[in-house]
């Protein structure tokens, strides 16, 4: 098992760029950021953390295909491999719905799937020859060509799904892997499984050799409390893009999530906190002290995921998002710390 660390960029670029040294020190497979543009952005980040870090790889989890248009994302992530010595990654998706939303984009019209497979081809044949001609039904190359070339033999270009089962299928079939969101059990990892399997067999591929993320909003802290109070408000937050039938398979029923649901897209932040049973947020997080968060994680194990993918939740992100303020948590640094001094050493 993989450990990595993702970040909302929205914290002082010093300290980001802090953290992101710290868990290269701690042995970190690699720190992914959001490419939404409710963040900072996350290649410059990552371009000024390149000459401070050794080991740790980069890129974005994920990048929205509908707004970033694949022949750029090669291009960036070309750069960035060159900037790191061959550390870069991209995680390719539709997108935040709720982002393509404010650009006046219903997803459903966007065939989000194929343009996704599209993406996926125009990084991967970029990054690997360089050119590109290609004549696809959301993007079109004559002879287009870069002179931005990776160091690495081969860029890992990852796909982004949290519905399925064919985004997971065709996961397994054409990238490198796929990175789930907010899956917490062993049968939405089983799930995620099998249908990687179906995709990677179809291509004569074996699944096993495929990097399959948990993608999971954390917190932890020796007071398990505050790591629960940390990520409990903010479940109404994530779980506003979950369809109902990933929250099935966290064991949720989508009307045992109404009434946060509601408060939360209704403004009312405090309350869809309030509206949040303990249980309900114990089942849409990974949080808690670090014996709790082990045993949690063997979970997702046992159902297929091969790498952890730790949203870190302090009390900055909890009062940037949701208002509420939170005390006594540890800060992101610290809780990496504790992830790798108590955590990582239970799958090593």
């Amino acid at each position: 098992m993989k450990f990595s660390y993702v970040m909302l960029p929205d914290y002082p670029l010093s300290e980001s760029l802090r953290s992101i040294q710290l868990a290269d020190e701690l042995g970190f497979h690699a720190v992914y950021a959001a490419d939404e543009t409710w963040h900072k952005d996350l290649w410059l980040l990552f371009a000024a953390a390149a000459d401070k870090t050794s080991t740790i790889r980069m890129g974005p989890s994920v990048s929205a295909v509908v707004l970033r248009e694949p022949s750029l994302v090669a291009q960036a992530a070309a750069t960035l491999d060159e900037l790191t010595g061959g550390r870069a990654e991209v995680v390719l998706s539709s997108g935040n719905f709720g982002l393509l939303a404010q650009y006046g984009m219903d997803w459903s019209t966007q065939k989000p799937l194929t343009r996704v497979k599209e993406g996926v081809h125009v990084i991967r044949t970029l990054l690997d020859e360089g050119a590109i001609t290609y004549d696809g039904e959301f993007f079109t190359y004559k002879g287009l060509f870069t002179f931005a070339r990776p160091v690495a033999d081969r860029v890992p270009v990852k796909m982004g799904a949290m519905m399925g089962p064919r985004s997971f299928q065709v996961a397994g079939e054409i990238s490198d892997g796929c990175h789930h969101a907010l899956g917490y059990t062993r049968e939405a990892y089983r799930y995620v499984y099998d249908n990687m399997r179906i995709g990677a067999e179809r291509a004569g591929r074996n699944v096993d050799d495929l990097d399959i993320g948990a993608w999971c909003v954390f917190a932890v802290s020796d007071d398990s409390a505050k790591a629960k109070e940390a990520a409990k408000s903010m479940v109404g937050l994530y779980a506003s893009s979950m369809p109902d039938s990933l929250l099935e398979r966290n064991g949720v029923a989508p009307a045992e999530m109404k009434p946060v649901l509601d408060k939360f897209v209704g403004g009312d932040l405090a309350g869809s906190i309030d509206a949040t049973p303990d249980a309900l947020a114990d089942k849409l997080s990974i949080a808690g002290t670090p014996e709790e968060c082990i045993a949690k994680i063997r979970e997702i194990e046992a159902g297929g995921a091969n790498h952890m993918i730790c949203a870190i939740t302090d009390a900055h992100l909890v009062k940037t998002f949701m208002g509420r303020e939170v005390t006594g948590l540890p800060g992101v640094d610290e809780q990496l710390t504790l992830i790798a001094e108590k955590v990582m050493p239970a799958f090593a």
